[in-house]
């Protein structure tokens, strides 16, 4: 399937391509599931009834949460990030939530100790330690910061169930704004 390829567009006026290789009605059972319902209905407030493009992403993650009754946010941050971090856990405090704010150098490893090809003695980012900090602090939604590629995937592997969400992806050609170096190529 190559959805990019497609002219029909039929999916966007209720018309399935018969190119899904899923089970329609498994899947649609599945979005009846309690939990997958609550996420649905939370994610329909922020975007129907005209809401979409009207809130920030910083501030959907704060009404999502809330909605849900999420009042634990943990915060997975790249410590190159502290400044913009700390703007973020204010900002979740002020709309009434609690925030535990990891940094990625947490447990202070140093690279060689976490890779085993490594002889650098400089310090290590640390995906593990934040999601058992995390995972520790019983937060609710985990909300990433700036992390590195694959840094993010031992994170997101190691929450134990915990969801997560991403605000800023790290791309640091463009001050984190990959769509600017999409919209180059060629």
């Amino acid at each position: 399937m190559e959805c990019t390829l497609c002219k029909a567009k039929s999916c966007r006026s209720l018309a399935n391509c018969g190119n899904e290789t899923f089970d329609r009605a498994e899947v649609l059972a599945s979005y009846h599931d309690r939990e997958n319902q609550s996420i649905v209905q939370a994610a329909a407030d922020l975007v129907d009834g005209g809401r979409a493009g009207t809130l920030s992403r910083v501030q959907e993650i704060a009404e999502f949460a809330k909605g849900r009754s999420w009042d634990r946010l943990g915060l997975a941050y790249c410590y190159g990030m502290e400044t913009d971090a700390g703007i973020v856990s204010r900002f979740f405090r002020s709309r009434g939530l609690r925030v535990e704010a990891v940094s990625c150098t947490t447990g202070a490893f140093a690279q060689d100790e976490v890779d085993a090809r490594s002889s650098l003695r400089k310090v290590s980012c640390n995906p593990l330690g934040q999601a058992a900090q995390l995972r520790h602090a019983k937060v609710d939604l985990v909300v990433e910061m700036g992390l590195c590629l694959g840094h993010d995937l031992l994170l997101r592997s190691s929450l134990g169930g915990i969801p997560s969400t991403t605000l800023v992806v790290k791309d640091r050609t463009t001050s984190h704004a990959p769509l600017e170096a999409i919209r180059r190529l060629p």
